[in-house]
């Protein structure tokens, strides 16, 4: 399968309207026991920052299903690995 195909998906939202985002990348957690996907529609917040959203995910499943990150603890996992990533980046 082409590498560059998968490195994005589309997501029709309710009222129709089809969304392609890019896969940042992924990872799975041993705290958690779950796996994570973080992407981005690749518009910018009012700061000028790419947006990112994150979810969980079935990386056995036949489709991408998302799920939404349940709690705060999660979500402090997801936003440490960023500052990591940006921060070797600099």
């Amino acid at each position: 399968m082409n590498e560059e195909k998968n490195r994005y998906f589309t997501v029709t939202d309710k009222s129709g309207q089809t969304i392609e985002y890019e896969i940042l990348f992924t990872f799975d957690s041993d705290e958690t026991k779950k796996s994570y996907i973080v992407f981005t529609d690749n518009s910018l917040d009012e700061d000028g920052s790419i947006v990112t959203y994150a979810a969980t995910y079935d990386k056995n499943g036949d489709t991408l299903e998302l799920k939404d990150i349940e709690t705060d603890e999660e979500w402090n996992l997801i936003e440490n690995l960023l500052s990591s990533i940006e921060e070797a980046s600099e």
